[in-house]
């Protein structure tokens, strides 16, 4: 499936986005249209990011630039630059879904939205707005509006299970995270053979979807087949995800479709919600409770943090003496840390970016990797520079954009009482009512998946 696209018309061959492609996925010569080669694309969306080739909504240009608009399925209310690299838009979906009076529709929305999305209407950088963000998915008529920070933390139950269960029972090591579907593409293409090392637990996103759509439709006495699940995440990446055949456990598609924050911003404004005068109200439960630790998905090693929260306990039995693993936290490159967990030295490392990452995979490909467990997230700074992000125009205000980014969604963390997810008491209660224990033969059959040893994706 086609996610990114790069307009030949529009391209100018500044190669700019040649630069940040991780998967070396776009070709062409200087100053001519790049093309992006899709067998080899993990659809990251970092050359929507980074494109610098556009059209402008003013000026002599207007009647393309107003075809171009239309083409791409972006509302007429948004008059900002078109660029040469753009993800394909979703919107009309989810619009149709919400006028169909049949359709029961439920979203969830990723922890690196809240601390974007109001950049798109003039807020500082960094603000962090999970309350209006709940008020702005009621108020465009949302049945049911869920966080998936709840599935980050149930992330944490299944993948910090099957760790422990990996290294006290012989299983395969070092484990690589599954959250970013860029990366598992990444590994699909290049190193199939080493598909065995990533967590089978599925992505948040892929969690929450079918859940809503079994527990979920249960709870609220609804068919599934009635329900039309979206997403609101800041990767592109992941509407290539919730396509995957192997996505659908519920006994349905289990996330319908997915809007970026950019595009959840588009559609905003077309609806003329104002976003910065909105009301704060708070996320529908039990599927929108949530702990510091599914807050901090959205930052590089924020994954690997949660799970060392958890996994220390579950381990040790005892109260983990630091709740904040500040040894794990970073911004980009790739770096290693032990820590101790009773008797166990635990060997991790946290990859940003994957610049290097060969290196790292040969390692583990020659058996010559001592490490445990290993974060990748593909985007620079983790999921809050994702491609779908709002697009910083300037080059400069990347790094302070990211800064406060990371900021919000740790201050957020230190702000909730609940710091640990397996203390989260909805995630409790799914366990009790629902799926037993983490890595029952329900929990493996809803939350966990298996990854393609063929290149071909």
């Amino acid at each position: 499936m086609d996610i990114i696209k790069i307009d030949q018309n529009l391209c100018m061959g500044c190669q700019e986005c040649v630069k940040v492609c991780p998967a070396y996925a776009i070709e062409g010569e200087p100053l001519k249209p790049q093309t992006i080669v899709s067998e080899r694309c993990i659809k990251c969306g970092q050359c929507v990011q980074i494109c610098k080739s556009y059209i402008s909504p003013v000026g002599k240009d207007v009647a393309r630039y107003e075809k171009i608009r239309e083409e791409r399925g972006i509302p007429k209310v948004v008059k900002e630059p078109l660029f040469a690299a753009y993800n394909v838009c979703h919107i009309d979906k989810v619009k149709e879904a919400l006028r169909n009076p049949s359709m029961i529709t439920m979203v969830q929305c990723a922890p690196a939205v809240r601390v974007a999305i109001a950049e798109d209407f003039n807020e500082t950088l960094g603000t962090l707005s999970p309350g209006r963000l709940a008020a702005a998915l009621k108020k465009l008529g949302f049945d049911y509006v869920y966080d998936t920070n709840f599935a980050a933390d149930l992330t944490i139950m299944e993948e910090g299970t099957e760790l422990i269960k990996r290294i006290t029972q012989g299983g395969v090591l070092p484990m690589f995270t599954s959250c970013c579907p860029a990366w598992v593409q990444f590994i699909e293409h290049t190193y199939p053979e080493l598909t065995d090392h990533l967590s089978t637990c599925k992505s948040p996103q892929q969690m929450q979807g079918v859940i809503e759509k079994t527990y979920g439709a249960k709870m609220n006495q609804i068919l599934p087949e009635n329900i039309f699940s979206v997403s609101v995440m800041p990767c592109t990446s992941k509407q290539f995800e919730c396509n995957r055949e192997e996505m659908q456990d519920s006994g349905y598609r289990d996330v319908d479709v997915v809007l970026t924050t950019r595009e959840l911003a588009w559609l905003l404004k077309e609806e003329q919600i104002e976003f910065s005068s909105l009301a704060e109200q708070g996320f529908d439960q039990p599927l929108g409770d949530y702990s510091g630790a599914g807050t901090i998905f959205g930052v590089t090693g924020g994954v690997m943090e949660a799970a060392i929260r958890t996994g220390y306990e579950l381990l040790t039995g005892q109260s983990i003496p630091q709740v904040e693993i500040t040894q794990v936290r970073g911004t980009q490159g790739y770096r290693t840390s032990n820590i101790q967990i009773g008797e166990l030295n635990l060997k991790v490392a946290v990859v940003t970016g994957l610049t290097g990452i060969i290196e790292l995979l040969e390692t583990v490909k020659n058996g010559v990797c001592d490490l445990h467990f290993i974060e990748v997230m593909t985007c620079p700074e983790g999921c809050i520079s994702g491609g779908g992000q709002p697009k910083l125009l300037l080059d400069q205000d990347r790094p302070e954009a990211y800064a406060k980014r990371r900021e919000a969604l740790l201050k957020h963390d230190v702000s909730l009482k609940v710091r640990k997810s397996h203390e989260n008491p909805s995630i409790k209660k799914l366990y009790q009512d629902y799926l037993e224990q983490p890595n029952s033969e329900i929990a493996h059959h809803l939350l966990h998946t298996k990854y393609k040893r063929s290149t071909s994706v």
